[in-house]
């Protein structure tokens, strides 16, 4: 037996919310949307992956998502530019990504990265 994916599942009212933040803003597709649950995503392969951690790094709370993006500069400019709030960053790690916190609309933290 394999682990093909893993899928992350958020308690949400608005789907317009969801739409402006992961698709409009991050810039993903919508993969698939039975009206009480929509995926959004991208069809680009990906590793299976899942973290467990007691802090999120340079004293940071554990986000509840992280996405990396290939430009972490313009993913932060369309954040701000979307009216998100960042909660953190953007900082140069020392493990090697730039990154920043923001806030879904659904109020869980989300880690932007890119690795340099």
């Amino acid at each position: 037996m394999k682990v093909r994916r893993i899928i992350a599942n958020i308690t949400a009212a608005d789907d317009a919310a969801a739409k402006r933040f992961y698709g409009d803003v991050l810039g993903l597709d919508l993969l698939m949307d039975h009206g009480w649950i929509a995926t959004w995503g991208s069809t680009e392969q990906m590793p299976v992956q899942i973290s467990f951690a007691v802090e999120g790094g340079s004293g940071t709370p554990v986000p509840d998502l992280s996405i990396e993006v290939d430009d972490v500069g313009a993913a932060l400019a369309g954040m701000k530019a979307a009216g998100f709030a960042i909660e953190y960053g953007p900082a140069d790690e020392p493990w090697g990504v730039r990154r920043f916190y923001v806030r879904d609309p659904f109020g869980r933290l989300v880690n932007i990265l890119s690795h340099l």
